[in-house]
């Protein structure tokens, strides 16, 4: 009971560490690109990912945590993955509409459920189904304005979903199957992450932005504004592999819906961004599915251990049934022995 407790307020802050880090460094990241007029997207996460590995790096050295080594085939492999989807993302939103790059952030969860039961035979309710398609609704109403489609941006988008997804489902298989914790995991794969974007970076954002990174004029308040997003980064890729690696990718997909809404309102509240009663209706509706799935996946995991902790008892019955049997047989044949003894006795 003791461990269970444990583990529900480790996810508790895994959840709340990637929600206030998520929510901090998209204000952070929109006052960089839309007010100071830094638009180099892809650049800036190869730098975040790179002070990343800088950071568990000396943590490693001062034995925070410990490192593991794993098959560096996989590593690599997910690394670049990651790096791609992460590219991909920014190519999406670079050609195509606001409301349509919504629409792909939107198809990751009926996409990474879908590949779950096929691939894994991983089972969901018709409640958990239910429950993340009125979340969806309610971000569509929220957020999605218009939806101007080309051919282009479409298959920009089905390959981002599809890298997306397939990244994070592996995010949490291979913390499971291969044992490591989610800080292990984010230091062996983020070099290649880092690589990859700090390669493609400025060749994306000068086909998006039509400017050269590196002949950009830095002012001070631009690099205390990026260092700032830095140091912000190393908790948001730090919550991300340890929430998929706790929960699961369709968890960590609802969290960064609930971001949404919560950016939303941080823009009306503190940017004064402007805000519609569709706005409104739109958040309520997602709020209120995201508390049917919680409340869904609280249920049916209470339901999950208690058959767990059932059929345990029922082995455990069976573990020393034989061996009050055997303490029973044997007293049968001790008693048996001395009534066969008297018999004989007496017919002497």
């Amino acid at each position: 009971m003791g461990e269970m407790s444990g583990f529900q307020l480790g996810v508790i802050g895994a959840l709340f560490l990637s929600v206030a880090s998520s929510v901090s460094i998209v204000i952070c990241n929109k006052a960089l690109m839309s007010n100071l007029g830094f638009p180099f997207a892809t650049t800036l996460t190869s730098w975040h990912l790179m002070v990343t590995f800088c950071t568990l790096h000396v943590a490693q050295r001062f034995n925070v945590f410990e490192s593991k080594s794993v098959d560096m085939k996989t590593v690599m492999l997910f690394g670049i993955l990651n790096g791609v989807s992460i590219g991909l993302l920014n190519l999406s939103l670079g050609f195509n509409s606001i409301g349509f790059y919504q629409m792909t952030k939107l198809a990751i969860i009926p996409f990474t459920v879908l590949l779950e039961t096929l691939f894994l035979k991983k089972q969901f309710s018709q409640k958990i189904k239910f429950s993340l398609f009125l979340l969806l609704v309610g971000v569509a109403i929220a957020s999605v304005t218009d939806l101007q489609l080309n051919l282009v941006g479409t298959i920009l988008s089905l390959l981002a979903i599809a890298t997306t997804c397939v990244g994070q489902i592996l995010t949490n298989t291979i913390q499971k199957r291969l044992n490591v914790s989610s800080t292990q995991l984010l230091y062996q794969s983020a070099p290649f992450q880092a690589a990859i974007l700090f390669v493609s970076g400025p060749v994306v954002d000068q086909c998006l932005t039509k400017q050269n990174v590196f002949a950009y004029k830095y002012s001070p308040i631009v690099l205390a504004f990026i260092i700032l997003s830095c140091i912000i980064s190393v908790s948001v890729n730090f919550s991300t592999f340890l929430v998929i690696g706790k929960t699961s990718p369709v968890t960590y997909q609802v969290l960064g819906h609930l971001k949404t809404c919560l950016v939303l309102g941080f823009g009306y509240t503190l940017l004064h961004d402007p805000f519609t009663e569709r706005n409104i209706i739109g958040i309520l509706i997602a709020i209120l599915g995201m508390g049917l799935y919680s409340y869904f996946c609280t249920h049916e995991n209470k339901k999950k251990q208690l058959g767990d902790l059932s059929t345990v008892s029922q082995i455990k019955d069976r573990e020393t049934a034989p061996l009050l049997a055997g303490k029973n047989m044997g007293y049968e044949d001790k008693e048996s022995h001395e009534v066969k003894k008297a018999t004989k006795d007496s017919l002497v």
